[in-house]
């Protein structure tokens, strides 16, 4: 997809907004970058950060805005494609940005299945021990999932993984045949449970 066929879409108050925000920053700004800040089971969750100079990323779409400059971020440009940015405002402490994304947050309906078990059964019961379990992807009936919060680095994360999470899927979905954890658990910085020093 070239830089000529994506397609983000600002409204008025939303431009105001920016503007504004940009103006007021303390550090030089580059622009601005839209990013993918992860999935649910039907919708995508977007995020709007402002870029400093210098630090601009490498790999993202750079669009020439007539207000401002908008990174897209590279790895998801297919499905950042066609997004509208909205803003209203809700209060001091909310964004009030509101984002609208065409595009179907899985390819694969067996993706969404999953995603939906993961976000309705699986990570209210970890949640109790700060953990969270997020789908990457799904290709020939294997499920790509990483652990976070308490559950990276944690001793018994192959055991809930394994005996508690794949376990639940499966039975749920019979075209599930297995569950890979992608996790480092050695980047963890607080596992719920701290494995044993060999």
């Amino acid at each position: 997809m070239s830089d000529a066929q994506v397609q983000i879409d600002f409204t008025e108050p939303a431009i105001q907004k920016l503007r504004d925000v940009i103006a007021e920053y303390p550090e030089d700004v580059s622009g601005l970058r839209l990013k993918i800040a992860g999935r649910n089971a039907s919708s995508f969750e977007h995020a709007l950060t402002i870029v400093e100079v210098g630090y601009e990323p490498e790999g993202d779409t750079v669009l020439e805005l007539e207000h401002f400059r908008l990174y897209v971020e590279g790895d998801n440009l297919d499905k950042l494609n066609g997004v509208g940015v909205n803003y209203e405002f809700k209060g001091e402490k909310a964004s009030g940005l509101e984002f609208t994304n065409p595009n179907a947050a899985w390819a694969d309906p067996v993706a969404g299945m999953i995603q939906k078990i993961l976000d309705e059964q699986v990570n209210p019961q970890i949640a109790s021990h700060g953990g969270s379990i997020t789908l990457l992807d799904y290709r020939d009936g294997t499920a790509y999932v990483e652990m976070g919060g308490g559950c990276a680095g944690c001793g018994m994360a192959n055991v809930t993984l394994k005996q508690g999470v794949e376990v639940s899927l499966k039975e749920a979905i019979p075209e599930l045949k297995e569950v890979v954890d992608t996790t480092d658990h050695d980047a963890g910085t607080n596992p719920f449970y701290k494995p044993s020093k060999k």
